[in-house]
Order: structure tokens, then sequence, then C-alpha cells
């Protein structure tokens, strides 16, 4: 019998990592939540808190990143939300680092939800590292759009770029996953902000739910709409249009351009990584 058949399944051994991490985590909240128990002053318990508050973002953070097990539709959104705030109270919060969401309800399998949260999880803790805010409010903004059947993410933030090392290893990650997902990152720059877009299309099964989605959502402005048209003025009749007051869902294209471009106005100048 080979080698080969003894190796576990790549899935089993990822959980296998993640529950000793886990394990890891929680002894260690457990040894600080003993030291407050002890700990006289005021002073002493409270930078034993802020200990223990930091741990417990980190293992947020570290939950959000496990694999997922199942073939359920996830909302990334909610997802990417999620890890935010776990990631806000792990280390944003104490380096004065805002972030803000920009995102609408686009559901993703599974698995592909957790390689976009990976992606994402990378370039805010890259931007939150790297970028120097000097006397500016530190911002990172995280966008998240559906357009047809492609998904734009960009993560934005208002530091400079000069400062900056060059983390090959985590761009050529961070493409691996995006190329896992059929698409690709590119990144604008400026003298006082750095943007990462990641794009990438919707499979089959997800093009569906999007689609059901978005239908649904039009049926149910109808009736609102056709009621704020009968309290307005109204031109006469032969100049109304019959598809203003009955608009249509737009099906997502199957095969959609890319709409990269139509995400920055601006003529920054955008550069493959």
């Amino acid at each position: 019998m080979s080698q080969d058949s003894h190796r576990l399944p790549e899935g089993v051994l990822l959980r296998e990592s993640h529950h000793r991490v886990a394990d890891g985590v929680a002894s260690a909240l457990d040894l600080v939540s003993a030291a407050i128990v002890r700990a006289e002053g005021a002073e002493a318990k409270a930078a034993l808190n802020d200990v223990a508050s930091l741990l417990h973002g980190h293992a947020e953070v570290h939950l959000m990143l496990a694999r997922p097990q199942g073939e359920a539709l996830v909302d990334a959104a909610a997802h990417v939300h999620k890890l935010g705030c776990a990631m806000r109270r792990s280390r944003l919060d104490g380096m004065r680092i805002q972030l803000i969401f920009d995102t609408e309800c686009v559901p993703l399998q599974s698995e592909r939800c957790w390689r976009l949260g990976l992606i994402v999880h990378d370039l805010i803790a890259t931007a939150a590292k790297h970028a120097c805010f000097d006397a500016r409010a530190g911002e990172i903004k995280v966008k998240l759009t559906r357009r047809g059947a492609l998904v734009n993410c960009v993560v934005l933030d208002n530091g400079s770029r000069s400062v900056r090392s060059d983390a090959g290893r985590r761009v050529r990650t961070d493409n691996d996953l995006a190329r896992s997902l059929g698409g690709r990152i590119e990144q604008g720059f400026g003298s006082e902000f750095t943007s990462v877009v990641l794009s990438f299309p919707l499979t089959e099964r997800e093009r569906q739910t999007n689609w059901g989605m978005a239908t649904r959502r039009m049926r149910l402005t109808r009736p609102v709409k056709a009621k704020s048209a009968d309290t307005a003025a109204l031109p006469p009749p032969a100049a109304v249009s019959h598809q203003a007051n009955h608009p249509v869902a737009a099906k997502p294209d199957p095969k959609p351009s890319d709409a990269l471009g139509q995400l920055f106005s601006s003529p920054n100048r955008m550069v493959a990584l």
C-alpha cells in the first residue's frame, strides 16, 4: 500500500489545525481570566481586561476564517461584516483605525464566500499594518457590490503608499485566491490612498439565486411606486411611459463585461498585482 493512501483529505487537516489554534486561544483566555480575579488594583484589572478583549477578538477572527462545511449559500455581505467587526476588536480599535462598510446582499457558495473572506481579511490587515496615515484619522472602507453576474469588492484606505513594504508573498497568495474564484485583483493608488479591487463572476447557482432575489425586490417595490404615482401630478396619458410604470429587473448577463473600470470615475492609475 502506497503512502498516498494514508494521506488525510485537505479539509480534515485544515479543521484539525483550526481546532488546535482555537484550543490555544481558549487556554490563553482562561489564564488571563484567572489573572484578572487574582489582580489587585483597578489599573491592573483594566489592563488584563484589555488583553482578554483582544484575545476574544482574535478568537472571533479565527472562527470566521475557518473553512466551512456544507453546500449552503452564504450572504457575503453578512460574512464580511462579522469578520470586520472581529478585526475591529482584535486590531483596528487599538490602532484607532475606523472600518467602514458599504455592502449589498450577495449570496455565494460557502466555499467561495470563505475564500472572499480570506482575501478581505488579508487586505484589511495589510492596510492597517503598512499604511501611513500621518495626521489623518485612519479609515479603511470595504465596498461589496454586484453588477449583473460580476461581484466587485473594493478595499480602500486613506494611508500613504510611499512607506509601504512590498509584501510579495501575500500578493501572490491573494492573486491565487482570486483566480480560484475565476477573478482577478487590481490596485489603484495615490498620494493619500490605496485601493484594491477584487472582481469575480458568479457561478450559475449563485446567478440564479441573486436573480431571484432581485426579482422579488422589484415585485415588493411596485405597489409603493404605483401609490406614489397616484398622488403625484401626472402628464397626459399619451406621454406616460409604460416601462416607467412597470419596472422590469434586468437579468444578469451570463458573460458580463468587466465592471472594474466603472468603479472609479477618477483617472487614478490602476496597476495589476
